[in-house]
């Protein structure tokens, strides 16, 4: 058995078609199913159906699809992160989610740079879904991003969690409330959500928040931006939701308040491949330890601290 045989074996259980399959190996079909029969009887197991069209496996044949899937990945990594320790030049790429520049995310990499004065640091600016897949591919080294997610080759360290704020017009009725509100409170207003574009995101992380609270809010309109977001609530129609520091935007007649409900954050997570726990990424998870002992936020940090 090698690398052919499970690459054979996922297009086929992928396409569920061998001529498909073939199609997408530009190998012709026969010698595609005589691979498989080989690995068939070498197995001593019947992977798939036989006569099924679509094409289906058995029960052994999905154990097996699930792990050769996970093989090729590994090996997929495995050649990026040699290319990338391979190369000669001294750069290390960090992506990020943009609503971290409003936070500690600049005074971080400014104390990062001091520390590796040779090293050209390249960041560039990705959602959180986006990170995980260039990270996959060896595009970026390590990278900053908010939102949950399951990824086996994907190592993560919760740096902390960041209290979240409602950001109103200082003329809505709310705006007396200074010790804080609940979500509650605003689950009948327009509610602006950014962004406006694929599933996995803050706005998709927000909902989900309302949904935990046993809250389903009435008027939720979906914006592409924050900065957008917050000039609307400013001009005073609706409120919305953001993180803490993001009250580093100040826009005439913006006000923010305390969100007081249970679980109302939104955590940052450090991410990299596993077994990419380099020097580097020791060194950056000591800058940011210190910067926060020294601002006192509260966390503890350790490459032991994943979550998967």
């Amino acid at each position: 058995m090698d690398i052919r045989h499970l690459k054979y074996f996922v297009a086929v259980v992928e396409e569920q078609s061998f001529t498909k399959a073939s199609e997408r190996l530009f190998i012709a079909q026969p010698p595609l199913s005589r691979q498989i029969q080989n690995l068939e009887d070498e197995l001593g197991l019947q992977l798939l159906q036989r006569g099924s069209r679509p094409v289906k496996t058995t029960d052994a044949g999905q154990f097996f699809y699930q792990h050769a899937k996970k093989v090729l990945s590994n090996i997929e990594q495995m050649v990026s992160m040699t290319k990338r320790v391979g190369k000669t030049d001294q750069t290390l790429k960090i992506g990020f989610v943009g609503s971290l520049l409003l936070g500690l995310l600049p005074q971080i990499i400014y104390e990062f740079r001091k520390l590796l004065p040779n090293v050209s640091i390249d960041l560039v600016e990705m959602g959180t879904l986006e990170q995980m897949e260039a990270l996959k591919k060896g595009e970026i080294d390590v990278s900053f991003g908010r939102l949950k997610f399951s990824d086996p080759s994907i190592r993560r360290i919760l740096l902390r969690n960041e209290p979240l704020v409602l950001a109103i017009n200082k003329y809505h009725p709310l705006a007396q409330h200074n010790d804080g509100v609940h979500l509650a409170d605003i689950v009948d207003e327009v509610i602006l959500c950014y962004p406006n574009t694929g599933n996995q995101n803050f706005a998709n992380y927000i909902n989900n928040l309302f949904a935990e609270h046993g809250l389903t809010p009435s008027n939720i309109k979906y914006l592409s931006n924050i900065q957008l977001a917050l000039g609307i609530v400013a001009s005073g129609e609706g409120v919305c939701i953001v993180p803490y520091n993001s009250r580093s935007i100040h826009m005439a007649n913006l006000q923010y308040l305390p969100i007081l409900d249970i679980g109302a954050v939104s955590p940052i997570f450090l991410s990299f491949q596993e077994g990419n726990d380099n020097e580097y990424i020791h060194l950056l998870l000591r800058t940011i330890e210190l910067i926060y002992q020294k601002i006192e936020i509260d966390t503890k940090i350790t490459l032991t601290q994943t979550f998967n």
